[in-house]
């Protein structure tokens, strides 16, 4: 039985805590930027050769340069500065749309692994799996985050509004607006808030249904007496419908949650590409997970085979992901499509770095670490290539979310840490409550006797 101490508890809330603090004042210094500062910001950065205000510094000296007339100088002067304000707004708007959008990835991201979970457990019962259920007890507790999570992420979409989701503006809809935008409008039935809450309700209720339910099973059948297993097999049938329900409900709410970003963007193979992420970000935190409380002899039936099995399918996804990520980007490359392409060419040439980076962590990492059969048993080299593979899952999030609201304005800053600290604070106290409530090893399940000897 494992028991939720006193330092997990103050380091949780320390987490949360300074988190808060941390992305309290970047919202606050970010939302207090004018269009004067964010001109003198530029004026800064042009003079320096940073992201600069290019077009406004062409627009101002083109006057300068091709005026044959006072009337000539004046309109070029007039277009400049428009041109100019125009400009330093957007900015001012990509700067206050920062902390929103730090908080929306990590919020997502620490949901997403429990959802993975939830798809992996269910996976198992579905699958009649004989060498998981010593591991359970850690996916169940990895899951009560769900619905909290789930609940938070809706909740800062809706908060944000247009901060994030451009077509929550109901002047993109309006063919009054200046900022009508003919594409967003007819996509409009799908796309308005109305819709979204409720379909966001609707995927939420039934991942928290399914979990309530398999956990309430799983439960009884340890009280069951011995041969009766009416709640294993209550369990294996939820666990397939769940699947069903699962496999069509994060391909909508990975477009409704993330695609729709970029209203103007879609690509066939998202739903799969998300799933991929968050399904080896839930199984590397189930490995971790595992190994840290077998390092405190609290799961003592644990071998190095589960060890193994985990690194593989840490392994496996990752290339499954990678194959994913390269179909979508050797596509869309390829066929050089403008409204298609755009979203890889925005990324390669602002987010250089976390764009190449993510694909080095979540591919090249995993790959040299987690080939050799012997290092899938070394539960150090596990947790390395664990932590290397979620950092590349969090970039991999914040490269779908940011460019989409920030722009070129990013960086790994107050409000992308505050974030992260923020969300992992809740995400261990709530995990580890959860753990602290049942005991560790599922021994009513009938598997569980070949999961204590199982060996590979």
């Amino acid at each position: 039985m494992y028991t939720l101490s006193n330092r997990l508890k103050i380091v949780s809330l320390i987490l949360i805590i300074l988190g808060a603090i941390m992305w309290g004042t970047s919202y606050y210094s970010s939302h207090h930027v004018t269009t004067e500062d964010v001109k003198t910001m530029l004026a800064e950065e042009a003079s320096h050769g940073g992201h600069g205000d290019t077009h406004a510094t062409e627009d101002a000296h083109h006057g300068e340069e091709h005026a044959t007339t006072s009337h000539e100088n004046e309109a070029h002067a007039d277009a400049g500065e428009h041109h100019g304000d125009e400009h330093a707004e957007h900015v001012m708007h990509q700067i206050h749309n920062r902390p929103w959008s730090a908080l929306y990835v990590a919020a997502f991201f620490f949901m997403m692994i429990s959802l993975g979970v939830l798809a992996f457990y269910a996976i198992q019962f579905a699958a009649q799996a004989g060498w998981s259920p010593l591991l359970f007890r850690v996916m169940e507790a990895i899951t009560y985050y769900l619905l909290p999570g789930a609940l938070i992420v809706l909740a800062i979409a809706v908060l944000a509004g247009d901060h994030i989701f451009v077509w929550m503006n109901p002047d993109m809809v309006n063919p009054e607006s200046a900022d009508y935008d003919k594409l967003v409008a007819g996509k409009s039935g799908w796309l308005n808030k109305t819709g979204f809450i409720i379909r966001a309700l609707i995927f939420i209720g039934g991942w928290s249904l399914y979990r309530f339910f398999a956990r309430k099973f799983s439960l009884a059948q340890d009280e069951a007496p011995e041969g009766d297993i009416r709640n294993f097999k209550k369990s294996f049938r939820i666990a397939a419908a769940f699947l069903v329900f699962y496999i069509y409900t994060e391909s909508m709410m990975s477009w409704d949650w993330i695609m729709s970003v970029d209203p103007h963007w879609f690509s066939t193979l998202f739903g799969w590409y998300v799933f991929a992420s968050m399904f080896v970000s839930g199984i590397t935190v189930i490995a971790l997970m595992t190994i840290y409380l077998k390092s405190k002899g609290l799961l003592p039936a644990v071998n190095d085979s589960h060890i193994h099995d985990l690194a593989k399918f840490m392994f496996g996804i990752s290339i499954f992901w990678t194959y994913l990520w390269f179909s979508q980007f050797m596509l869309i490359w390829y066929s050089n499509i403008p409204e298609e392409v755009t979203y890889f060419v925005t990324r390669i040439e602002d987010y250089k770095l976390p764009f190449f980076g993510m694909v080095a962590m979540n591919f090249i990492f995993p790959l040299l670490l987690l080939m050799n059969s012997d290092y899938k048993r070394i539960p150090w080299f596990v947790v390395m290539a664990g932590i290397v593979i979620l950092a590349g899952h969090y970039l991999d999030i914040f490269n779908m979310i940011m460019p989409a609201t920030v722009g070129d304005r990013w960086f790994i800053g107050m409000p992308e840490i505050g974030a992260i600290l923020l969300f992992a604070g809740l995400f261990l106290l709530l995990v580890f409550y959860a753990l602290s409530k049942e005991s560790l090893t599922a021994k009513g399940n009938p598997f569980v006797k070949e999961s204590e000897h199982f060996h590979y």
